[in-house]
This record gives structure tokens, C-alpha cells and sequence, in this order.
């Protein structure tokens, strides 16, 4: 029986690899269900627009993600990243496309025609058409639901056992990790049933670039704040003034958006902003996802379950 530690996205992309080996597993959660920074996750399946700034590695482990979510769970919706600047920021869109790959320019009509409702707003814009987006929340949902279907025990708020294990808990895994740190990530979630967008917007500035991520039903992700931090607690006035006045440049109808939520959380990264896995004694650790869990993970937990169900190497006689 193997047990993974943690229900967050590394976990239960780990279990899901696990389990369809058909390997006989648990999952344990310390925290309560619906905690951790990735049910506070944006969501975004984008390794076009994510190797602005991360090592390429990033990329290259994010290239499947969306085929291997959309085969899992429902809701993985691909219609590309709009990439857009405030006139006097346009700059920022040159740099971007000089360091990425994989996007079109588009002009007013061009942004138009995907999103009607930003029409005549922006002047210029970068689109990555093959990028995706999902709803974490339903999408942890519907892999947990899927582990139990095949039998595998998903239990919270669960005291942590000693012995082998595959440890997935993120920063709350810090304390057997020399080296983890915490990147503090802000965010809301808002109704704003005046607006219709159908992909995530990502609007750059250059000190707070945000994101707005559609959910359907008049609802969108708005995030998020990267403070090198380990405070945890609620929101704070200065990001919620700075998500809020991003929001704003974005379409003035957010304006009358219903603050549904806000929340914080605390990103387990290394420091080199690379995932990994590694091990300690007697623990396989996945950790160190970042920004980037759910576009990182599904590949991350593949190679660590070809790595526990690979056959034993044949002795010469």
C-alpha cells in the first residue's frame, strides 16, 4: 500500500498516475478539504505564456497538460490566452513576444473578434491559441471523485503516518525540505454577470501583472499577487487595491463586480522556481510546483509513478 501525503494538485495528480497502474494506495491530507494553494489556483494551462521568466524546463513539462487533464476531468476549455497592455505599456507586449513563442499578433479588430466586449479597449494584443484554462476546484473534485471510484481512500484532516511515503504537501512540507521557500499568491473571485469572456486575460504591467480567468456563469478568477513571503492571513489592502485597479483597466463593467471572495496562499517553490521530485530517507517528495501546479504536475506525477512501477533491472546470471 503506498500513501501519499497531501490533496492538493500534486497529490492527486500523483494518486491518479498511481492508481491507473493499478497500484493499491491511500491519500492523506493533514489540513481540511478545500485548503492549500491550489484550490486557490487560477487554473491556467499556458506554457506558451509561462516561459516568459520560467526556466524551459517549465514549458517542456507543461507541453501535454491540457490533453492529459482533459482526459481526466471535465471542463478543460481550450480557446488561448489574450495577452493585452495599457496603450502606455505597450512596450511590454514587444518584450514578451521577443521571449515566447507560439502567439499571434492582433490588432483592435483582431481582439474583437475573439472578445467582443473588450472591442475598441486595446490597441494591440498577443494571442496563444493553443493554450487552455480549467476550474481547479472542480478539477480536484473530479480526480478525487475518480480515485474513489477505483477504490483509493482520500482521507482529511488525517494524522501523518511514519514509514515509506510519497510526500505532496507543498510548503507545509518545508520542515523536512532545507531550501523550500513560500511565494505568497493573492486572489478574488468575482460575478460580473455584464461581462462575457470566453478565455483568460492576462494583462501586463510592470510591476503587478494580473490575470482574469473565465468560470463560467459570470464568474471570474482574478489574481494574482508572487510576494517573496511566508505570512499567511487574509488579503491585504495594498493587493486588493492593485487586483482591483487591474480589473478596472481591463473593462470598467468589473467595476460593478460582487467581491465573492478573496483569499491567500502560500506557493512551495524552490530556488530555481523548479518543480522536483527528490527524495529523503525514506520519502519521495513531489514539491516546488510554484505558479505553475496544475501545468506542471500531471508530468511531474507520470515520471514519478514510471519511477515506483518500473520493473527491477534482469541480473546477468
Amino acid at each position: 500500500m503506498i500513501t501519499i501525503l497531501g490533496a492538493g494538485v500534486a497529490g492527486l495528480c500523483t494518486a491518479t498516475a498511481l492508481a491507473e497502474r493499478g497500484r493499491a494506495l491511500r491519500v492523506l491530507d493533514p489540513g481540511p478539504e478545500g485548503a492549500g494553494a491550489s484550490w486557490l489556483a487560477g487554473g491556467m494551462l499556458a506554457p506558451d505564456v509561462e516561459s516568459d521568466g520560467a526556466p524551459p524546463e517549465v514549458a517542456r513539462l507543461g507541453a501535454t497538460a491540457a490533453d492529459w487533464w482533459a482526459a481526466r476531468v471535465p471542463g478543460v476549455e481550450q480557446h488561448g490566452t489574450l495577452v493585452l497592455a495599457p496603450p502606455r505599456d505597450g512596450a511590454e507586449l514587444d518584450r514578451l513576444a521577443l521571449r515566447t513563442r507560439g502567439h499571434q499578433r492582433l490588432g483592435p479588430e483582431g481582439i474583437a473578434a475573439l472578445e467582443p466586449d473588450l472591442a475598441g479597449r486595446f490597441p494591440a494584443a498577443l494571442f496563444y491559441p493553443n493554450e487552455a484554462h480549467l476550474d481547479p476546484r472542480a478539477a480536484l473534485k473530479a480526480l478525487a471523485e475518480g480515485l474513489r471510484k477505483r477504490g483509493v481512500e482520500i482521507r482529511h484532516d488525517a494524522p501523518l503516518p511514519e514509514g515509506d511515503l510519497i510526500d505532496c504537501r507543498g510548503i507545509a512540507a518545508r520542515g523536512t525540505l532545507p531550501g523550500l521557500r513560500a511565494v505568497r499568491g493573492e486572489m478574488m473571485l468575482l460575478h460580473c454577470p455584464d461581462l462575457t469572456l470566453t478565455r483568460p486575460l492576462r494583462l501586463l504591467h510592470p510591476r503587478f501583472p494580473v490575470y482574469l480567468v473565465p468560470r463560467g456563469q459570470g464568474l471570474y478568477m482574478l489574481g494574482a499577487t508572487m510576494i517573496e513571503s511566508d505570512a499567511t492571513g487574509p488579503i491585504t489592502l495594498r493587493s486588493s487595491m492593485e487586483l482591483m485597479a487591474a480589473a478596472f483597466a481591463l473593462h470598467p463593467a468589473l467595476a460593478e463586480a460582487a467581491v465573492l471572495e478573496t483569499g491567500s496562499g502560500l506557493r512551495p517553490a524552490w530556488p530555481d522556481n523548479l518543480p522536483r521530485v527528490s527524495r529523503t530517507d525514506r520519502r519521495l517528495h513531489l514539491n516546488g510546483l510554484y505558479r505553475h501546479g496544475f501545468l506542471t504536475a500531471p508530468a511531474l506525477a507520470e515520471q514519478l509513478a514510471d519511477t515506483i512501477t518500473a520493473p527491477e533491472p534482469a541480473h546477468a546470471p
